[in-house]
C-alpha cells in the first residue's frame, strides 16, 4: 500500500470539508496513507478525472461513488449515440 497521490490537493485530506466527522483521522490513515484502492474519492479521479470528485465525498462513501461512475458512463453512452 503507498500513499495517495492526490492527497496534496485532497479536501478531505487537508480538512477543507464541512462537518467533517470525528472519525476523520482514522479515515485518513485507513484510505489516504492506508489503501487508497478502497477509497471513494481516489476511485471516481482515477476513473471518471480528479475534476468529477465531488468536494464533499468522503472516502468511505463508496456506494456514492459507484453511483457516480453509473451516470457519467450512462451519460457517455447516452452521448456517443446520439452523435452517431
Amino acid at each position: 500500500m503507498s500513499v495517495c497521490e492526490y492527497l496534496e490537493s485532497c479536501p478531505f485530506f487537508k480538512d477543507k470539508i464541512d462537518n467533517m466527522p470525528a472519525t476523520s483521522e482514522t479515515l485518513k490513515k485507513k484510505f489516504c496513507l492506508g489503501d487508497k484502492s478502497k477509497c471513494a474519492r481516489y476511485i471516481i479521479a482515477k476513473e471518471l478525472g480528479n475534476q468529477k470528485v465531488p468536494v464533499d465525498l468522503f472516502p468511505n462513501q463508496i456506494y456514492k461513488a459507484k453511483e457516480i461512475i453509473e451516470r457519467e458512463i450512462k451519460l457517455k453512452t447516452k452521448n456517443k449515440k446520439f452523435r452517431k
